[in-house]
């Protein structure tokens, strides 16, 4: 009949999965929002230039909004189901209370027993529910911002015709480009072309919510 121990397992396995996502975008919103931008890069049409991942998604300001707003909506949905959950256990350790003391008889308490089954097994589909919508959540940011970043570079070699723009990751031993001549290097240039890009974007869409207020 004890039923407790299920409970907080599934409590708190949906609270470690939820505690990883959260941990992702937190980490990230924790990143210097912007990056000191440099001189241009001195590379000429033709060449093969690179850009570091990592510093664009950690100073890009489109970047930093929708992990903010993500993570909202990740603690409400987090907070949820720690009700519900909270709720549930209450529910169960009346229950054992009154089974220890032998306040039921057993038909009544296989029936309430039968009840309370039926609510783990509902809850415990509503928490793995919220936990792909999290992870939904997530992928769907990433895909938008990994989204306008190609947008803007497509936008942004068209004048400067690079034969090869390489995107490397990583700080201690980045890949795929280990090394290479700093010259070479757009991040900076890239940063801060997406940024003014957003800012215009963020300007024009104030504007026609605010003609369509008037």
């Amino acid at each position: 009949m004890k039923q407790t121990p299920l409970i907080l397992s599934i409590i708190a396995i949906v609270a470690s999965a939820v505690f990883g996502i959260l941990s992702l975008t937190g980490n990230s919103s924790k990143k210097p929002a912007t990056v000191a931008v440099s001189a241009d890069s001195t590379a000429t049409a033709g060449s093969i230039v690179y850009f570091n991942v990592d510093k664009v998604m950690a100073g890009y300001d489109m970047a930093n909004d929708l992990r903010s707003v993500v993570e909202t909506k990740i603690q409400g949905i987090q907070a949820e189901i720690d009700r519900r959950g909270n709720r549930l256990q209450k529910d169960v350790n009346e229950f054992q209370n009154k089974i220890d003391k032998g306040l039921l008889t057993r038909s009544v308490a296989e029936a309430q027993g039968q009840k309370l089954q039926q609510q783990q097994n509902d809850y415990q589909n509503y928490a793995l529910r919220k936990q792909n919508e999290m992870a939904e959540e997530q992928q769907v940011m990433m895909n938008q911002i990994l989204d306008a970043i190609k947008t803007y570079i497509d936008k942004y070699n068209a004048t400067r015709q690079y034969a090869l723009i390489l995107a490397t990751q990583g700080e201690i031993l980045p890949a795929p480009v280990a090394a290479g001549d700093a010259a070479l290097d757009i991040t900076d240039d890239l940063l801060l072309g997406l940024n003014e890009e957003y800012i215009k974007t963020k300007d024009k869409g104030a504007t026609a919510e605010k003609e369509i207020k008037e």
